[in-house]
């Protein structure tokens, strides 16, 4: 049995790492009933600094928007990458939320000598990795790829409610919100729901029983 100071050892920051090109990875879109979960990796230019970084979900959209052009303006490179609704389903969210940050990391035109992972789990990598916890608040790299993959799947959300506007995507983004769960009771789920959880299940289940075979044109 391992003893705890092994792992305590285990845990320790890595003071030892080698010099070299940092990555910052996060993903948005975790909780919401809809849409794909998308993740970005971004290497920042040290000499190209930008001010204003913070945790997505602390700025207005308005900010957003203004350091998602900043970033992709003035970072070494960066990826924004997903998992699909249908992977979500398939492997669970959070198999595919880790799918999505290996993907933009896997798509950084530079390699990083190191990752640091917004949160306590890691993707399959094949370079030194650190998971941080609140890490969008405490590291810019992870605040910059919190941004990029927030206003991604923000208009990926936007161009969902331009198709079907009675779900009110432009507002709540997919999350399980009263309108949202009242439009999935009305209208059943749409192709871009997730089937894997409940509240699109229960309505699936109750437009299935709802509408019968001798009902359809």
């Amino acid at each position: 049995m391992r003893s705890k100071k092994f792992l305590k050892a285990e845990q320790a920051c890595l003071h030892w790492d080698s010099p070299g090109l940092v990555a910052g990875v996060d993903e948005a879109g975790r909780g919401p009933l809809a849409g794909p979960v998308v993740a970005a990796a971004v290497i920042l230019d040290d000499r190209a600094p930008i001010q204003g970084l913070a945790d997505s979900k602390k700025l207005t959209a308005r900010q957003r928007e203004r350091l998602y052009d900043e970033i992709r303006a003035k970072a070494l490179c960066c990826s924004v990458a997903q998992a699909s609704v249908e992977e979500i389903d398939r492997l669970n969210i959070l198999h595919a939320t880790m799918l999505a940050m290996q993907r933009a990391v896997q798509g950084l035109r530079l390699k990083p000598s190191k990752v640091l992972v917004d949160g306590n789990r890691l993707p399959a990598l094949d370079v030194l990795a650190e998971a941080i916890v609140s890490g969008d608040a405490l590291v810019p790299a992870i605040s910059a790829a919190s941004i990029l993959a927030k206003v991604t799947r923000d208009r990926l959300l936007a161009e969902l409610h331009g198709r079907h506007p009675e779900y009110g995507f432009d507002r709540h983004k997919g999350y399980g919100t009263a309108v949202h769960l009242a439009a999935l009771q009305a209208h059943g789920p749409l192709p871009e729901h997730r089937r894997s959880f409940a509240p699109v299940a229960q309505a699936l289940a109750t437009h299935r029983v709802a509408v019968s075979p001798g009902d359809t044109q």
